[in-house]
C-alpha cells in the first residue's frame, strides 16, 4: 500500500531533505590517476575560495594550510598545466593570436583533463619579408624569363636563311646539267657552230654522254671508251680525268644540297608547330641573302667574265687540269658561250625564285598578325575633327607574333 497523503506545506519532503539523505563523500584516493580529471586544480580551488569568502578556512574557522597546495604528484601536474595555460594565454594576447579560450571545446576539455596542449607558433620565415632589393631582383628575373625567347627556333630560322641560297643554287645547277638545256642551247639561234665537223646532232649525242656521266655512278670508262665515227677515242685521258673531278664536285654539291633540303624540311615542320611566323621570317631572310649573293656575283661576272671563270675553276680544280686545246672534244661540245649562257640561266632561276619568295614572305600587317590599317575619315569625330582609325580602340588587344 502506498502513502498518498500530501506533505504538509511547512515540512520538507524527506526525499528532498539533504539532512535526511546526506550525499556520500567521494573517495579521496590520491594514488589513483584515473580519477585525477574529476578533481579541480588547486589553483582554481584557491581562486574560488578567495573570490567567495576570502582565504579558505577549515571547519574550526582558521585558515587551512593544506588548501591551495598540491597534495600529490597529480595535483602538482595539474597546477603546472594551469600555469602553462595562463602563460600561453598571455603570450597569445600579446602576439595577437587567438587564446586557448577561443579554441574548440575538444581542445579545452583535453587541457582540463590535465593534458598539456600548445598551439604551434606561426613559421617565422613566412612572416619575414625579403629586402626590397631582393624583391626587385626576383621580379626582374621573372620578367626577363617571360620575355626570353627560345634558342632553338631562332637557330632554326638562321639555319633556314643560310641554307636557302645554297639550295637554290644547287637546284639551278641541276636544272642546267640536263639534256633539255643542252637541246635548247644547241638549237637556239646564234649559238656558235663547231669548226671541226660536229653538227647539232653530234653535239647532242656526245654532250648527253658527258652530262649523264656527271649524275650517274659509272666510272671513267663511261667516257673513256667512247669513239667517234672514225673509230678514234672521243675523249682524251686528260679530258676524262677532268670530267671525273667535275663529277666529284657535282655529286658532293648534290649530296650537300639534299642534306640541306632534309634539314630545312624538318626545321619548317618544327617552326610551323612551335613558332607562328618562324618559317616566313627564315625564308624572308634567306631570300634577302640570296639576292645579295646573286647581285654580288653577277656584278663580278659582268665586270670580267674570263677572270671570274678562271678563279672559279681554281677554287675546285688543280692548276693545269682544266685547260684544253680548241680541237679537244670538251671545248667543241661546251664552248665559252655555253658557260656564259649557263651562268645567266642559273642566275636568272635563282633571282626569280628569291624575288618570288621575298614577295610571298614580305612582313605585311596581316602576316604579322596585326589588324589592317584603315585610313582616317575626315569629319567623322564627335567634335567634327578627323578620326584616327590606326589607333587601337579601348579594350582591344592585337595579337603579335613573337
Amino acid at each position: 500500500m502506498k502513502d498518498n497523503t500530501p506533505t504538509p506545506s511547512g515540512r520538507l519532503d524527506p526525499r528532498l531533505d539533504p539532512a535526511a539523505n546526506p550525499a556520500p563523500a567521494p573517495a579521496e584516493d590520491t594514488d589513483e590517476p584515473a580519477f585525477e580529471w574529476m578533481k579541480p586544480a588547486p589553483a582554481a580551488r584557491a581562486a574560488e575560495g578567495e573570490g567567495a569568502t576570502g582565504p579558505a578556512r577549515s571547519a574550526s574557522g582558521s585558515a587551512d594550510p593544506a588548501v591551495g597546495q598540491p597534495e600529490s604528484r597529480a595535483d602538482r601536474k595539474a597546477a603546472e598545466a594551469a600555469a602553462a595555460e595562463s602563460a600561453e594565454t598571455d603570450r597569445s594576447a600579446a602576439a595577437g593570436q587567438p587564446s586557448r579560450s577561443d579554441a574548440p571545446s575538444s581542445v579545452r576539455s583535453s587541457s582540463s583533463m590535465g593534458t598539456h596542449y600548445s598551439e604551434p607558433l606561426p613559421t617565422s620565415a613566412l612572416q619575414v619579408r625579403p629586402p626590397q632589393e631582393e624583391v626587385e631582383r626576383r621580379n626582374a628575373e621573372r620578367e626577363q624569363a617571360a620575355r626570353a625567347k627560345p634558342v632553338l627556333p631562332r637557330f632554326l630560322q638562321v639555319l633556314l636563311a643560310i641554307f636557302y641560297p645554297v639550295i637554290l643554287l644547287v637546284l639551278a645547277v641541276r636544272a642546267v646539267t640536263s639534256p633539255l638545256f643542252l637541246w635548247a642551247e644547241y638549237h637556239r639561234p646564234g649559238f656558235p657552230g663547231d669548226g671541226y665537223g660536229f653538227n647539232a646532232d653530234d653535239r647532242m649525242t656526245y654532250g648527253s654522254y658527258a652530262v649523264d656521266y656527271l649524275s650517274n655512278w659509272s666510272g671513267p670508262r663511261y667516257l673513256g671508251e667512247l669513239v667517234n665515227r672514225s673509230g678514234e677515242k672521243l675523249f682524251k685521258d686528260g679530258e676524262v680525268s677532268h670530267m671525273a673531278d667535275v663529277k666529284l664536285v657535282f655529286l658532293s654539291a648534290f649530296g650537300a644540297g639534299a642534306l640541306m633540303i632534309l634539314i630545312s624540311i624538318i626545321a619548317i615542320i618544327y617552326l610551323r608547330r612551335r613558332t607562328p611566323g618562324g618559317v616566313r621570317r627564315g625564308l624572308f631572310a634567306g631570300s634577302i641573302v640570296t639576292l645579295v649573293l646573286i647581285i654580288g656575283l653577277g656584278t663580278l661576272a659582268a665586270l670580267g667574265w674570263q677572270q671570274f671563270f678562271t678563279e672559279f675553276h681554281r677554287i675546285f680544280f688543280a692548276a693545269g687540269s682544266w685547260t684544253f686545246a680548241l680541237e679537244d672534244t670538251l671545248i667543241r661540245l661546251f664552248p665559252g658561250q655555253f658557260w656564259i649562257d649557263a651562268g645567266l640561266v642559273i642566275a636568272a632561276l635563282v633571282l626569280i625564285t628569291a624575288v618570288v619568295t621575298l614577295i610571298l614572305t614580305w612582313p605585311t600587317r596581316r602576316r604579322r598578325g596585326l589588324a589592317p590599317a584603315r585610313k582616317g575619315r575626315k569629319g567623322d569625330g564627335p567634335d567634327g575633327n578627323d578620326v584616327n582609325d590606326d589607333a587601337p580602340e579601348a579594350g582591344t588587344v592585337r595579337p603579335v607574333n613573337l
